[in-house]
């Protein structure tokens, strides 16, 4: 039997609809696809079940190709917002090099 990752995320209980929703991720060779999955149940149902409900839903579209999904980006590393690498980076090496530079 061969595991596959999965990750569970932004999971809720839609109390209009009486289901429990949530996206989740398989993460395979080809890269990771996301699925928005919904289980109609109680709200009384145990996370645990629910849970394996949610990801037996995704498994089960994630093997039939489902042109639903939304394939993720490619992780990339974080940079902090309003600061470019490289200006960081220029402003570093004039320090380095002892030329002045404007504050």
């Amino acid at each position: 039997m061969q595991t596959v990752p999965l990750e569970l995320s932004d999971v809720i209980y839609n109390a209009a609809t009486q289901s429990f929703a949530a996206r989740v991720t398989v993460h395979g060779r080809t890269g990771a696809r996301s699925y928005a999955c919904a289980i109609d149940a109680p709200i009384t149902m145990e996370f645990a079940d629910a849970a394996d409900g949610l990801v037996t839903q995704a498994l089960r579209r994630h093997a039939r190709g489902r042109a639903d999904a939304t394939r993720l980006p490619t992780a990339t590393p974080a940079q902090r917002a309003g600061r470019a690498t490289t200006w960081r980076k220029l402003i570093v090496d004039r320090l380095v090099a002892g030329q002045p530079h404007a504050a």
